[in-house]
């Protein structure tokens, strides 16, 4: 044997080693820039002993149940707000680790320019989960649209509109169906990666946009049971690197903000 191919075979040895040892975190997704995000950090992970495997999710409800049932570690993909209603509605012990990204909201429209001319009777699409339906109402409100009760906040609902000036019908679509939905009512609120995927341009394309700032920054979400764990720390340390924060501004030119 020779000493090339004595160092090859050690060489070979200690990857496999390796490999074996590797702690492979099972993270849920929804496509778009959260999985885009993800498989940027991928490689930041596995000088750490971490394989991180990302699962994509096409709507809202599953990723917490896989965390919770513990098909997965750890998710990314939701706000603060929509945790909270998840971990009250349903008693999950599941908490956020990390802030990641904010993804503002907006409203679109492929039948007016102006959030101001839609037509008294306007059908308006908004996503059927509790908090990202709040979220587009809040926003419809803030700009005098409709007016909602007094203190509602994060949940508000249709119950909640006070005052409807120009009799909008506002019509809940499950939030991946919204850009589908689009062509068939005169507005719609569309959550960003959603949009993005429909080919639409967050930044340019709203004819109403939630303001960056508030309390829907997205998160890194683990079993309670698991939030003090190492891989959790290298999770977040990769995420909130320099690197991430440059690829999330070159990739998504404001469409994605993030936190850190």
């Amino acid at each position: 044997m020779t000493l090339k191919t004595l160092i090859a075979g050690l060489a070979l040895g200690l990857s496999l080693t390796a490999a074996a040892s590797a702690e492979t975190i099972k993270i849920g997704v929804t496509p778009g820039p959260h999985a885009q995000i993800l498989e940027a950090v991928k490689p930041l992970l596995a000088p750490k002993g971490i394989d991180l495997e990302i699962i994509e999710f096409s709507d809202y409800i599953v990723p917490n149940e896989a965390l919770s049932s513990g098909e997965l570690n750890a998710n990314s993909f939701q706000h603060q707000p929509y945790l909270d209603n998840q971990v009250k509605d349903r008693g999950y012990k599941i908490e956020s680790v990390a802030t990641t990204v904010n993804f503002p909201i907006g409203v679109y429209s492929n039948k007016v320019k102006k959030i101001a001319d839609l037509p008294d009777g306007a059908s308006v699409a908004i996503p059927n989960d509790p908090t990202n339906g709040g979220r587009v109402l809040l926003l419809l409100a803030d700009d005098g649209v409709i007016k909602l009760k007094d203190g509602v906040g994060t949940t508000a609902s249709i119950a909640d509109i006070t005052e409807n000036p120009k009799n909008l019908k506002i019509v809940e679509i499950d939030a991946a169906q919204l850009p589908r939905a689009l062509p068939d009512v005169d507005a719609a609120g569309i959550n960003t990666n959603y949009a993005e995927q429909a080919g639409l341009d967050p930044v340019k394309d709203p004819i109403l946009r939630e303001s960056p700032k508030g309390p829907y920054v997205n998160v890194i979400a683990v079993r309670s049971e698991d939030k003090d764990k190492p891989w959790v720390k290298e999770l977040v340390a990769a995420y909130h690197s320099a690197e991430i924060k440059d690829f999330v501004e070159k990739t998504f030119k404001g469409s994605v903000l993030a936190s850190w």
